[in-house]
């Protein structure tokens, strides 16, 4: 049985845990209190909503699905779809934190968020997860 699944499973509770935070906070209509002090900015910025919809809703919406997906992957690591599936989401998803982080908070903004870099580490790690469970599979089938 495969450890990666299990993995995706705790990146994605941490992920949610994260996203849930913020969310709350969006919700009451407050800042949360930020280590690095860039949160505000980030957080009131014009670039914070997708379309009137707040990034930490979507993140937590995108961390459910894919605490779902990993528990169907921890299920059955053997599903070649499943495996494809994860990987494409987790690829959108770390694609679009790079470009969240690097662009829009350090370039576009100017400051950085602190809880939007621990979703970003999380999306990076879950992306990094799914290709390692891949390599394992290839590696495994050579043999």
């Amino acid at each position: 049985m495969p450890l990666q699944p299990f993995i995706l499973i705790a990146l994605a509770l941490i992920g949610l845990g994260d996203t849930l935070y913020l969310s709350y906070y969006q919700y009451l209509n407050l800042i949360p209190t930020c280590a690095l002090g860039g949160c505000e900015q980030v957080l009131t910025s014009v670039y914070s909503k997708f379309f009137g919809v707040p990034l930490s809703y979507v993140g937590l919406v995108y961390y459910s699905y894919l605490l779902c997906l990993s528990l169907l992957l921890a299920w059955e690591p053997q599903s070649r779809a499943l495996r494809t599936g994860v990987v494409l989401y987790t690829g959108i998803g770390f694609v679009l934190s790079m470009l969240f982080i690097f662009y829009i908070q350090l370039t576009l903004i100017g400051a950085l968020c602190l809880f939007c870099a621990v979703s970003a580490a999380v999306s990076t790690f879950a992306f990094a997860t799914i290709l390692w469970l891949l390599n394992s599979r290839r590696t495994a089938d050579a043999v």
